[in-house]
């Protein structure tokens, strides 16, 4: 019992040990961030174009339909193996 004791405060101690004192947030300020961002497209006359092609299409829904059925399919299989598991234990108890 001790040495469980004694193992916990280690692993404690260890991951105690294994943390910083500085924040994410702190990383990424607006300096750090937009300004090379806006130092990087310095002399782009480009202007912004919708790309048509990046919008969502009926096929995305169909997955998405496609998914949640292969999801309800493998519920339902896996509640008929939980039946026949329980119907296989009573048989098992009754002889």
């Amino acid at each position: 019992m001790k040495f469980r004791i004694a193992l916990a405060v280690a692993a404690t101690v260890a991951l105690a040990a294994c943390g910083s004192t500085e924040d994410a947030s702190t990383a990424a300020e607006a300096d750090t961030v937009e300004i090379p961002a806006d130092e990087a497209l310095t002399g782009v006359d480009a202007t912004p174009v919708a790309d048509e092609a990046a919008t969502a299409t009926e096929e995305a829904d169909d997955a998405a339909t496609t998914e949640e059925a292969a999801i309800q399919e493998a519920g339902d299989k896996a509640a008929d193996t939980a039946a026949e598991a329980m119907d296989a234990m009573a048989e098992d108890t009754e002889n």
